[in-house]
This record gives C-alpha cells, sequence and structure tokens, in this order.
C-alpha cells in the first residue's frame, strides 16, 4: 500500500519540483480549514462534522503515513516514527469518539468519556518518540544532564501554569463537590502531559540528531503546534466557550498534516558534501553564538520563570501556594546538581585537553618534519621547532613571514594554483593534498621540500620534509638513463624521443630537418691495437667534438659501441636543394672534425667518419626516418668510408632485396632445434638457490643463437620440477606487448598456468622493455591482476632503458633486475657504482627484492651485495643449465659465495662448450654483405 503520506509529499529530492509543490499543496489545504473554520463552515452541522470527523481523518492519515514510513525505511528512528503513528491513532480515535457523540447521536458529549481516554493517550508515545530521535549521551553525566534539563523546562512551565490556572482546577478539587475530583484529575492531566511534551520537543530541539534533521525538525514543530492548541483548549478563557469547528481546530488539523508530511517531504542530508549544481560546495556553515548558547542558558531560564511564578503571587497579593515553592525547589536542587556536574566535567574536559596539547606539543617538537601554520592571508602564525635543523633558520625568524617570501619565486605560480584549485574542492572529497617546491633556506640554498597540506582555519597546516637528496638522485638516475654512461650524451632512447618532438607540434611542417648516422671507421683496429681503455678514451673525444661542433638546438648522441647520431633542426627552407646543401655541409664539417687525428694514450690515431643522412619528409615516422639514416651511413661504408651519403629510395629496394638470404636464414634457423636453459638465480647472503631464470638459446653449426622466450615451455618444465618435488620459482622474461597481447587467449599466462597445473606462486614474470609507447594504464591493470593471481612481477632491464624510473614509479613491481650494463662496471667505474648503488637503495625503500644479472665475478658478487643487492645471477654461480644439470643443482640448492672465489658450479657439461658471452666490446659496425 502506498503512503497517504508519501502520495502527498512525492518527493525526496532536495529542492525538487514536486516537493515544493506538496509544500504549497500542504499550506493550501491547512489554510483551506483554518478559513472555513473561521467562518463557520457555512453551517452549525459543517462546522461539528468537519471539527469531529476531519481531525479524526487528520490524524488518521499521520497514523499510516508514519506506520508505512517505518514499515518501508529500516532505520534507528524507525521506532519514533511507530510511536508517533500509534500517537497520532489515539488522537483521531479520540476525534471520532467525540463526532460519535455529536455528529451521530446528537448530544453533549460526557465530561469523562473514552474520548478523554484516547486524548490521554496521545502524549506519552510522542514523548518517547521524541527520546527516540534525541541525540543520546555517551555517558552516564550525559543521561543526568538529559533528565535535569527535561525537569528545569517541564517544572519552570508547570510553576507558571499552576500560578495562572491549575491552582484553581486544584482547589476545585478539594471543594468536595460530586464529581469534582476526577473532573479536576482530567483538566490536571492535560496541561500536565502538555509540559511534558513542550519540555521533550525543547530539549529534543537542543539534542537533536544530526541524521535526517529536517524530517525530525517538521516533525517536533508539528507537535509544537498541537501542544499549543492542547495548552489553548484548556486555558479558563476558551474552555468552556468552545465548540467543535472553530478556529482553534485548525491548529490540531495543521499539526497532524504536518506529521503525516515528515517522514517523506522534508529534505534528506545527501551522504557526501556535494553542493548544487553551480556550485562546488556548500557553503560553509556558519557558527551562530546565540543559537549555540541556548543549551547552556537553558538552567537560568528556568530558574528565572520559577521566580517569575513566585513573583506573580506576591505581587498579586496571594499566599505563595506550596506547589509552586516545592516546584521551584526541586527547579533550584535540579539546577545546582546540575551546575555540579557541568564543573566536574569542564575541569576533567580541562586536563583532558592539557594533556593532550602536552602530548601533541611534545609530537610537533620532537617531529623531524616542519610543521607550519598558515593563517588566509598567508602569513605563518606557527612553524614548529624542526625548522632549524631542516631549513638552517629559527622558527621565531619564519613566524610573521608570508609564505610566499620563502618559496622560489619559479614556483610560487604553480603552488598557488594548487592551493586554490585544494580549497575549491569539498573537504570530503579532498582531505590533503601534496605540493613539491623549493623553500630558501637560511645559507640561501634552495632546497627540495615535499609538503602535505591540510585546511586549518580557513587557511593551511603544512607538514614538510626536506627531499632534496631523493630529488637529486632521481634526477641523477633518470639522466643516467636517457645518457650513454661513458660519453654523457644522449642515448638512442632519448634521440628516438627528440626526433619524434621534433616531427611533431610547430616543426611538423619543418621538412628541412633531419638526422645524421655516423659510424667510426677503423675503431676495432684501435681495440685491437690499443686496448679497449683507450677505445673508451677515443669514443669519449669524438663525443666532445661532435657535441662542440652540432649547432645549438641540435642533438648529438651516442647510439652504441661506435654509432653516433645528430639531429639536425630545420630552419623552415622548403627549397630541396637549399636544404641538402645546408646540411650537407653540417655533415661534411662533421665528418672532418671527426677525422683529425686523436691524441690517445701518449699515441697518434686516426680514424674516420661515415655519415649517413636523411630528410624528414611529409609523413614519415621517426623509426622511418632513423632507418633511412641508418641506410645511408651503411651506403657511405660501402662506398669506401670517410664520407657523407644522402639517404635516396633505391637504398630502401637494396636493402629488401639483402634481406631476403637472411630471411631464409631465419626461417631455417626457426626450424632447427632449440634449448630451453635456466639459470640458477642465487641469495647473495646465502647463496641458496631462490629462482631460476629460463633462457631459450637456439643451436647452429655456428653456436648457440638466442629467441624469443618460450612462456610455455618454461611453464611445462617448471610445472614438471614441481611435481618431482623442487618448488624453486621459474622467472620468465616477457615484453610488455606480449603481456597485453590479447590475439591469443589460449597463451594467455593464466591458460597456460591452468593448463600445465603449475601454482602462480611459482611464476615470476620478468617485464623485458621499456617502450614509452606501451600504455601504462593498461599494463598496471594487467600486472595487477596477475599479482592477485600470486604471480610476481620483475622489472627487467633497469639501467639501460629511460622508462624505469616511471615503471618504478607506477607499476605493481616486486622485483628490480639490475642491467648487465651496470653490473660489468661496479667495480671499476666509480660513476656506475653510484648510478647502481641509487637504483639498490630505491628498491630497498620500495621494499623490492633486487636481482643483478650478469654476476661473473667475486668482486662484483661483493660489490653488490655491500650496496644491498639481495639476489644475483651469472658464471660467478652457474652458466644456463639444461634440465638434467638443472635438477642436480637444485638437489644441492646452494652454492658457496665469497669468502674466497666463487668457481662457476656444474661447468662444461653437456653443451659441450662455452656460451657466447659479449663482455661490452666496442668493435667497430661492420659492413653488410652485398
Amino acid at each position: 500500500m502506498t503512503s497517504p503520506g508519501a502520495l502527498l509529499a512525492q518527493s525526496q529530492v532536495p529542492g525538487g519540483g514536486k516537493g515544493l509543490l506538496a509544500q504549497l499543496l500542504l499550506a493550501v489545504i491547512s489554510g483551506a480549514y483554518a478559513v472555513g473554520a473561521t467562518f463557520g463552515w457555512g453551517s452549525d452541522e459543517i462546522a461539528v462534522f468537519m471539527g469531529d470527523f476531519g481531525l479524526s481523518a487528520a490524524g488518521l492519515l499521520a497514523a499510516v503515513s508514519c506506520y508505512h514510513y517505518a514499515r518501508t525505511h529500516r532505520s534507528r528512528e524507525r521506532p519514533a516514527w511507530l510511536l508517533f503513528a500509534f500517537s497520532s491513532l489515539m488522537g483521531a480515535f479520540g476525534n471520532a469518539i467525540w463526532g460519535w457523540y455529536e455528529v451521530i447521536l446528537d448530544t453533549q458529549v460526557p465530561s469523562l468519556s473514552l474520548a478523554d481516554f484516547a486524548f490521554l493517550c496521545f502524549a506519552p508515545p510522542a514523548i518517547v518518540g521524541l527520546l527516540v530521535l534525541a541525540k543520546r549521551p555517551v555517558t552516564r553525566a550525559g543521561w543526568v544532564c538529559l533528565a535535569l534539563d527535561s525537569w528545569l523546562i517541564g517544572g519552570s512551565l508547570l510553576t507558571l501554569s499552576w500560578s495562572l490556572a491549575l491552582a484553581n482546577a486544584a482547589q476545585t478539587a478539594q471543594s468536595g463537590a460530586p464529581g469534582s475530583v476526577p473532573r479536576a484529575a482530567l483538566t490536571l492531566a492535560y496541561p500536565l502531559l502538555d509540559i511534558a511534551l513542550v519540555s521533550m520537543v525543547l530539549v529534543l530541539h537542543f539534542r537533536r540528531s544530526a541524521r535526517n534533521r529536517s524530517a525530525i525538525n517538521t516533525a517536533i514543530a508539528a507537535l509544537a503546534l498541537t501542544v499549543l492548541s492542547d495548552a489553548l483548549f484548556t486555558s479558563p478563557l476558551l474552555r468552556e466557550s468552545y465548540q467543535s469547528g472553530q478556529l482553534l481546530d485548525a491548529g490540531w488539523f495543521a499539526g497532524s498534516l504536518l506529521l503525516a508530511y515528515a517522514p517523506w517531504g522534508a529534505r534528506r542530508t545527501p551522504p557526501g558534501p556535494a553542493g548544487p549544481p553551480g556550485r562546488p560546495y556548500p557553503a560553509r556553515q556558519v557558527s551562530r553564538p546565540i543559537t549555540g548558547s541556548l543549551p547552556a542558558l537553558t538552567p537560568y531560564l528556568a530558574a528565572a520563570v520559577c521566580t517569575l511564578g513566585i513573583l506573580y503571587n506576591v505581587v498579586d497579593g496571594r499566599k505563595v501556594d506550596r506547589v509552586v515553592v516545592f516546584t521551584g525547589c526541586t527547579v533550584v536542587l535540579a539546577l545546582v546538581v546540575r551546575q555540579g556536574i557541568m564543573l566536574i566535567d569542564n575541569i576533567a574536559l580541562t586536563q583532558e585537553l592539557a594533556q593532550k596539547e602536552n602530548h601533541f606539543r611534545s609530537l610537533v617538537q620532537g617531529s623531524s618534519d616542519v610543521i607550519m601554520i598558515a593563517a588566509p592571508s598567508g602569513v605563518l602564525r606557527y612553524v614548529s621547532p624542526a625548522a632549524a635543523g631542516v631549513y638552517g633558520r629559527e622558527a621565531e625568524e619564519l613566524i610573521g613571514r608570508r609564505l610566499a617570501e620563502i618559496i622560489h619565486p619559479d614556483d610560487l605560480g604553480r603552488v598557488v594554483h594548487e592551493v586554490r584549485r585544494f580549497l575549491a574542492v569539498p573537504p570530503g572529497d579532498e582531505s590533503t593534498t601534496r605540493i613539491e617546491c623549493r623553500f630558501e633556506s637560511g645559507s640561501g640554498e634552495w632546497l627540495n621540500v615535499e609538503s602535505t597540506v591540510n585546511r586549518h582555519q580557513g587557511g593551511l597546516i603544512l607538514n614538510s620534509r626536506d627531499v632534496t637528496e631523493r630529488v637529486r638522485l632521481q634526477a641523477q638516475l633518470q639522466h643516467s638513463a636517457e645518457h650513454d654512461p661513458l660519453t654523457d650524451l644522449p642515448n638512442r632512447a632519448l634521440f628516438t624521443r627528440r626526433v619524434r618532438q621534433a616531427l611533431a607540434g610547430r616543426r611538423a611542417g619543418d621538412h628541412s630537418s633531419a638526422v645524421l648516422f655516423i659510424d667510426l671507421d677503423g675503431f676495432k683496429a684501435v681495440n685491437d691495437t690499443i686496448g679497449h681503455q683507450a677505445g673508451d678514451e677515443l669514443l669519449i673525444e669524438a663525443a666532445r667534438r661532435l657535441q662542440d661542433s652540432v649547432r645549438a638546438g641540435d642533438t648529438a648522441a651516442r647510439l652504441g659501441g661506435d654509432e653516433f647520431a645528430a639531429l639536425i633542426l630545420g630552419d623552415g627552407n622548403r627549397d630541396r636543394a637549399g636544404r641538402e646543401h645546408l646540411v650537407h655541409e653540417i655533415a661534411e664539417r662533421l665528418r672532418s672534425t671527426l677525422s683529425q687525428p686523436y691524441r690517445i694514450a701518449g699515441r697518434e690515431v686516426r680514424v674516420a667518419a661515415s655519415i649517413g643522412v636523411a630528410f624528414a619528409d611529409s609523413g614519415i615516422t621517426p623509426s622511418d626516418l632513423m632507418r633511412n639514416a641508418d641506410l645511408a651511413m651503411y651506403r657511405a661504408k660501402a662506398g669506401g668510408k670517410d664520407r657523407v651519403e644522402l639517404y635516396a629510395p633505391q637504398l630502401q629496394t637494396e636493402a629488401v632485396h639483402k634481406a631476403e638470404p637472411a630471411g631464409r636464414l631465419r626461417t631455417a634457423l626457426q626450424e632447427a632445434e632449440f634449448a630451453l636453459l635456466h639459470q640458477p638465480v642465487v641469495s647473495l647472503a646465502t647463496g641458496a638457490v631462490t629462482a631460476v631464470a629460463a633462457q631459450a638459446r637456439r643451436r647452429s653449426a655456428q653456436g648457440v643463437f638466442s629467441r624469443d622466450r618460450l612462456l610455455e615451455e618454461a611453464v611445462a618444465q617448471a610445472a614438471e620440477r614441481h611435481r618431482a618435488g623442487h618448488d624453486t620459482p621459474v622467472a620468465v622474461r616477457m615484453s610488455a606487448r606480449r603481456l597485453l597481447d590479447r590475439a591469443a587467449p589460449s597463451a594467455s599466462v593464466e591458460a597456460l598456468l591452468a593448463r600445465h597445473g603449475l601454482p602462480s606462486g611459482a611464476l615470476i614474470l620478468e617485464l623485458a622493455d621499456s617502450d614509452p609507447r606501451v600504455p601504462f594504464d593498461e599494463l598496471e591493470r594487467r600486472l595487477t591482476a596477475l599479482r592477485r593471481l600470486g604471480v610476481r612481477i620483475a622489472l627487467d632491464g633497469i639501467g639501460s632503458g629511460y622508462a624505469g624510473i616511471s615503471a618504478l614509479r607506477r607499476l605493481p613491481v616486486d622485483v628490480l633486475k639490475l642491467d648487465r650494463g651496470l653490473v660489468e662496471g661496479v667495480v671499476e667505474s666509480a660513476r656506475l657504482n653510484k648510478i647502481t648503488a641509487g637504483l639498490l637503495r630505491i628498491a630497498n625503500d620500495l621494499g623490492m627484492q633486487s636481482v643483478a644479472e650478469g654476476v661473473d665475478l667475486p668482486e662484483q658478487l661483493l660489490a653488490l651485495r655491500a650496496m644491498g643487492c639481495t639476489h644475483g645471477q651469472g658464471l660467478a654461480f652457474s652458466e644456463p643449465l639444461d634440465e638434467y644439470r638443472l635438477r642436480r643443482t637444485l638437489v644441492r640448492s646452494t652454492f658457496p659465495v665469497p669468502g674466497g672465489a666463487a668457481l662457476p658450479a656444474l661447468a662444461g657439461g653437456s653443451l659441450g662448450g662455452s656460451l657466447l658471452i659479449q663482455r661490452g666490446s666496442h668493435n667497430e659496425t661492420p659492413v653488410p654483405p652485398t
């Protein structure tokens, strides 16, 4: 059944059109009833009918509405609405009996009837319902104060009412006339119950619950209107002359309609602080001192009312009634008790506040972070003593200064923008924000500071810490990831990004930009005759010459080995002959500079430079542009070296023809047998084998060729070892693009684990590349899903690509795997030593394990272990093993660690020969076969 009150309200949406319509309808119905009652309804019969059965219908409507709401809404207020429903039902029943006598029987209502019983039953359930809606005290003292407040209000009203009217009713009962006692008791019962109800209404107004406040306020207003009508009815002036259908009935009628409307039509407070459309958040609720002080003033107002009641009797020349004196004494006693409780409570609160203040003062003063409080104007009002140690400035020196004065000017605009954005967001949506900027220290140095910002009385509270060392380390790591460690020129990844930027944006239509690929001819002879150290010195000098020879704004890079590159930005010249002449002139100057003699190790060394040039023609991609320059460079080497060659389209055709035999060779290799080998991953502290890294290898007459990792074969063999009792996890290298490929669901990680019965905890996926084109958001979701299954994630090749820092920041990684290039030079190169130590420190701070790849020498193992590296793999422990030798190794499960020299375990064996391992030589780029 649909509640009539719900039909009346129709909407619970704050500010909705239907809700406003319901309120207007409520006002119109109540006003129409009041107008009818004012003019006597046109006839006495209609007036009596509306005065009796009209009120009964309104009470029944309120009862049904409150009952239906309580049945359909399970909440803490449910018992209160049930009690209000019963109270309204009693009122409707009493008016119906009244109408039975006056309308049906056409006789006067007896002085004592069932209607009086029903009316007397109206107040008690309403009082209990208000108690249910009240904000419940949490301590015994709170309950006592609630009872005392109720009596202070009720006793005061009783004193005043007794002085004005109730004393006469009591004297009538003492006269001894027949029926005087029941009539007097009934006369006293109505106002006494109304006084109790008024007391609860006032107490609830001061202690109302914050939940569903609008509905509660509407119910309070409805009961207050009913009590006011009751008070007017029981007054001597109206009691004797009252007839059904008069204007007084409009108060009861409107009170019943309000109570029917209260649970359905009142506004609900939304769950969050979201504001109405067009405003970012609700306006801050300004505290009202007068309203907030009313609960504290209640005892004094009650005592004043009692005093007025007694003074009224004294001024009127009457003897002070004993009831007034007794009630006044109890009110004063309640006031004294309440004040005593408040005094004790205030003392306890003061002590607790002092204790908390001391506690927080100790925390703030002992914290290594700097805590600052800024007023809404930006002036610092408080600075913790930690500022002396962090900023080198005393707290007293900073207090009173504007926050903007100590922030770096370049960072100030960004900080102000973030603060304004933060303050415009509702506190419930964003309670804090994080700002990183530069603060001026006492020595004048700019420190990188990270601050957590919270709102504080219209201003800000900042919890700041010095992160200068972390920022420097991150910048160093980022630089190392994007630059060649030997020459400090941009590496291939950064150069590719610069080329992509040059082909996009405002330079997209500039076809005069060009890429130069440069190779040093004769470099291999330097390596072979003088040594790799001399080769490194030559590369460093060649890089310096190249960097000095390119124009400002151009980019010089080392791609690897003896290969360099240069990005020459165009000048907008659309004349093909003109642009070719300009770039060819630059290339010739670079060739001549790089071909000048070098002074290395006290000897004069000569190398030449072969340079290939490709222009950024319309629609070309970065990879195609770099491929074209590479083809032109190989044409320069094939044409006699020490020359400049411009790219021509026929070079691509020649390359395709030359690639056909190589393609047939690759097909033949793919049809050859392959071997899946595993290299143990060993704890550097204990020598225990903690995992095995799968490495797919191919055989031919010329040696062992590597191929893409075969995930399925590695999972299948690991599952067989698992069933044989070897629970060591297997680590499989996998590219990010392969991991996100959904074209073959049967080859997915989950499908392979299920097919072969390998527990997910026995698999470690080594993320193999740092391709910036891989969507990080999708990759992060995919890795998170795999980690939920128990698959661990390792980030492979850290130190060889530019995306490592971003991957560490965003991806769910368990293991950090250092690139072989970092490990090889960790002992000899101080620069690589610092970079490796910084990466390992970040891994430890993030709670990751670390694995060093290519640990071939004991001194490398010792250095890595001292830096905090937890695991390693390489020839210092074992070469990659076939399945038979791997199982023998897993049975032993431990390798010796230095201490003394660590010799490779199980070297030699069934593979018949050692692996062909590249040890970082800078061999000269060969000329492709013709």
